[in-house]
């Protein structure tokens, strides 16, 4: 389908409700996001071509998704709790353990393919997606002191990985690529000590009453305003807008979301802009260029059971086998890397889908352990 209109959102929303659909069958148990990009592999370039993913309108719409989704994903991190600080010293313990593993892997796989990018796959395997893993926790409600480590674990991997895939895939850029990074966690921090101190003098609570009272979602309309702010930014200094959504929800989550804007936050992000985000991804994959060039077949694959073998390290640190699996998806990071490398002619044909089909084999175990785990962590009703 070529061209914008609301044929295309309304196509795009149906499709979307795949992901619910096959979350709601019961021996399967998929994740609402597994199954969209499912979805939109299918009616995608590897599909039947379907969706025109090169649509100016539809790639600007989910990148604000994908903004939103980080930045849901950032405020859903209890960085306020005193029971993920102190589970932070284990759970980075845990991603060092699995970063060294993936770094050994990743020189194993440059060397057999002959390929320089040994820091770029160590980054991709040693990645979480906080974007796809936190939400199918909270999808299938899992709890317990393993499900907080493991929460913790992701999003300090996810944000490391984050500032290090610029490094990783452009080294020449490296001083530029974090300089660009300190600039958005420098303007996260900024808008954390404004929204602390105008909490300290009672301002937020006052702007809450007044927005409730009349309805005029004045938390909604500022945490947008802050979020495309920082967005621009992220792109006109060349970072993903990843990180601009993530620091910003940790940001929120550090001062205190209020509940009536995680419930706003929540209907615009998981009722439109993610299922489409999720979609278009899925949409976008070209798997197809494999089949040209066989060898990256085996990249891809080395990639998503290298993340997978590298996460399972973490057993040692007494992390259970699911959930260790589970924090191997990847997402964000994968999607990036090919963005960045096709932006600048950095791959050979085919490279950029190898590690695409990494990122699905990860997504593959992580909907398998999702099943496992959720039995062991049945929460009634």
């Amino acid at each position: 389908m070529h061209g914008f209109g609301f044929a295309t959102l309304a196509l795009v929303t149906a499709i979307g409700f795949v992901g619910p659909l096959l979350a709601a069958i019961p021996r399967l148990r998929i994740p609402v996001v597994v199954g969209e990009l499912f979805a939109g592999l299918v009616v995608g370039n590897s599909g039947f071509g379907i969706i025109d993913v090169g649509n100016s309108t539809l790639q600007f719409l989910a990148n604000i998704g994908f903004a939103l989704v980080m930045f849901v994903v950032g405020t859903q991190i209890p960085v306020r709790g005193l029971r993920l600080r102190s589970a932070l010293p284990l759970a980075a313990a845990r991603a060092a353990l699995v970063g060294t593993t993936a770094a050994g892997l990743g020189l194993v796989l440059a060397f057999e393919f002959h390929r320089g990018y040994a820091a770029l796959y160590a980054v991709l395997m040693s990645s979480s997606s906080a974007a796809l893993a936190l939400p199918v926790i909270q999808s299938l409600r899992l709890r317990g002191s393993d499900v907080l480590l493991v929460a913790a674990q992701i999003a300090f991997a996810d944000a490391a990985c984050i500032l290090l895939l610029p490094l990783a895939i452009e080294p020449d850029r490296a001083l530029v690529a974090a300089l660009s990074a300190l600039s958005i966690a420098g303007c996260a921090l900024v808008i954390f000590a404004l929204l602390r101190e105008f909490d300290r003098r009672g301002l937020l609570r006052r702007v809450h009453t007044h927005s409730k009272k009349d309805r005029l979602a004045l938390e909604l309309r500022t945490s947008l305003l802050l979020l495309f702010a920082l967005a621009a930014v992220a792109v006109a200094t060349r970072v993903s807008i990843m990180l601009a959504g993530f620091a910003l929800g940790l940001a929120v989550a550090a001062v205190g979301e209020p509940r009536r804007l995680a419930r706003q936050l929540f209907g615009i992000t998981e009722g439109f802009f993610s299922p489409l985000f999720f979609v278009w991804l899925g949409a976008s994959l070209q798997v197809g260029e494999l089949v040209a060039n066989p060898k990256f077949i085996a990249l891809g694959a080395g990639l998503g059971v290298g993340a997978v073998l590298a996460h399972c390290a973490a057993r040692v640190l007494g992390q259970p086998l699911p959930l260790a699996v589970l924090s191997a998806a990847q997402l964000g990071v994968p999607v990036a890397a090919v963005t960045i490398g096709t932006e600048r002619n950095l791959f050979a044909a085919g490279e950029a889908a190898a590690l695409i089909l990494g990122a699905l084999i990860t997504i593959g175990g992580t909907s398998i352990a999702a099943r496992l785990t959720a039995r062991k962590h049945e929460v009634p009703g």
